[in-house]
């Protein structure tokens, strides 16, 4: 099917948009002295690869221990997104209203007092200064998005692929994973993609709960653009945006691939 050219219009401007800050970044970290209204730097710089590769910045390592733990984050927060909605639109369950309501809650308190008072409890707990902690908070940080995009999705696809799945023979787990999961596969990446992003763009959550021991993109990331290092901000919001690209990408390649795989069988 031809695509039409205000499509392509829009699709070459949203890309532009993209790809043009991140250029602008990848000159800023290589800048030495750039000085307004140059067009181009007046001196360059090699500081910031001396920085990243022999200093302590270790940004490979980061990126993987930041890309990590926002996926296990998205994981967890779309299957508990997944079983929340199945549970309040399939099944007539006591309190659904005030499970509804309760999926809010994390957007009503205010992010400070909310990770002050998780961080007491993670404390008894012995959980403070952990990734274990941290994920924790980061997954009920997201569980609100992610219940409402997969809640969405249930109730469109309702249950009638699993009824006429239950008629042909199968049973409640086969026919949910063969009948009903293609179907909210957009959803769950959905779902997946607003966790991910959700996770590793979390600053203050992650320095209390993690106490400067969990080391991510974001909480690096602040204090060198609250310095005014243009250059180390500049290079490190480019691995950011990167990995959450990368990322992005992965999760929409596997969609077609399983979409493509459910037509051919």
């Amino acid at each position: 099917m031809k695509r039409h050219p205000i499509f392509n219009l829009i699709l070459a401007a949203a890309g532009l948009c993209i790809l043009l800050p991140m250029a602008l970044l990848l000159v800023w970290s290589a800048a030495a002295r750039w000085p307004w209204p140059d067009l181009l730097p007046e001196e360059y710089s090699l500081r910031t690869v001396r920085e990243l590769l022999f200093g302590t910045a270790s940004l490979p390592a980061l990126v993987g221990s930041s890309t990590l733990l926002a996926l296990v984050v998205a994981v967890l927060g779309t299957a508990v997104g997944l079983l929340t909605a199945r549970a309040t639109e399939l099944y007539d369950i006591p309190g659904k209203s005030l499970v509804r309501f309760g999926t809010f809650l994390p957007l009503l308190v205010p992010g400070t007092v909310f990770a002050m008072g998780i961080q007491i409890t993670l404390i008894r707990l012995g959980l403070a200064d952990t990734a274990a902690g941290v994920v924790l908070v980061h997954t009920i940080v997201a569980m609100p998005y992610c219940i409402t995009i997969l809640t969405d999705v249930t109730r469109a696809v309702g249950v009638k692929y699993e009824e006429q799945a239950a008629v042909l023979g199968a049973g409640p787990v086969r026919a949910f994973f063969q009948a009903s999961l293609p179907a909210l596969l957009p959803g769950v990446l959905s779902s997946m993609s607003m966790g991910f992003i959700l996770s590793s763009s979390q600053y203050f959550t992650t320095l209390m709960v993690g106490g400067g021991r969990v080391r991510t993109l974001a909480l690096v990331l602040v204090p060198y653009i609250q310095s005014g290092d243009r250059s180390l901000s500049a290079i490190y919001s480019v691995a950011f945006a990167g990995s959450a690209l990368a990322v992005f990408f992965v999760l929409e390649g596997l969609l077609h691939l399983l979409q493509k795989r459910r037509v051919i069988l």
